[in-house]
């Protein structure tokens, strides 16, 4: 995946609290590396310095209109005419192609606890998405279509973080496919914080599975 100089790019911190994300462009390039002018808050247009070893999702437009991502490092800075940040440039095949305002839904299994009518019922995830997720249904449940329940979802990252999301839900239908009960659920009100966790969560085990299926033997 080439990044053309002039390309513009959203910085979004990973592993940490933060919910800022950065606007900046890509000026010079090389086979390993980017170099980006200093980027700026997207909401408080203020310039933001970063750190040797700050890590970020990166997301970008092609002239296609297509969506990508990537996970970055700043590497160092140089001077110039203008000053610029190097930013780590992964393999081609490290790049996420994003669909739908990253409401792609990632097949995996999450524990998730359903609050419904002072009950809390566990469940395993079928998949999840940034916009909801759907559930195995193993047991009697109180809730129906319509409802709004409770979910607690716990988020298990590669480097041993874990988070909990706590979030409303909407129970947008209940079905059978294949001989197994799950229910579709669309989340609501999701705290932005929250929704940042989920979307890296999504993106990591999407790239923790196209590497999988890269180094398995055909």
């Amino acid at each position: 995946m080439e990044l053309k100089i002039g390309t513009m790019l959203i910085l979004e911190p990973t592993y940490t609290d933060s919910v800022e994300k950065l606007r900046c462009k890509v000026v010079e390039q090389n086979e390993h590396a980017i170099y980006i002018d200093y980027p700026v808050n997207t909401e408080t247009k203020r310039t933001a310095f970063l750190v040797d070893g700050a890590q970020f999702r990166a997301t970008f437009h092609t002239e296609a209109k297509q969506s990508f991502a990537f996970n970055t490092e700043v590497l160092g800075r140089k001077k110039g005419n203008i000053p610029m940040i190097m930013l780590k440039v992964p393999p081609e095949d490290e790049f996420i192609k994003i669909q739908r305002r990253e409401y792609v839904r990632v097949e995996t299994a999450v524990d998730i606890a359903v609050g419904h009518e002072e009950r809390y019922n566990q469940f395993v995830s079928a998949d999840i998405s940034a916009g909801g997720i759907l559930l195995h249904i193993n047991q009697s449940v109180t809730f129906k279509e319509g409802d709004v329940v409770q979910l607690t979802i716990v988020l298990p990252y590669l480097n041993g973080d874990m988070r909990y999301v706590i979030t409303d839900a909407s129970v947008i239908s209940i079905f059978e496919r294949n001989g197994q009960r799950y229910a579709s659920m669309q989340f609501k009100d999701t705290d932005d914080l929250d929704k940042q966790y989920i979307v890296r969560f999504c993106f990591e085990r999407q790239l923790h599975i196209r590497k999988k299926e890269m180094n398995t033997p055909v």
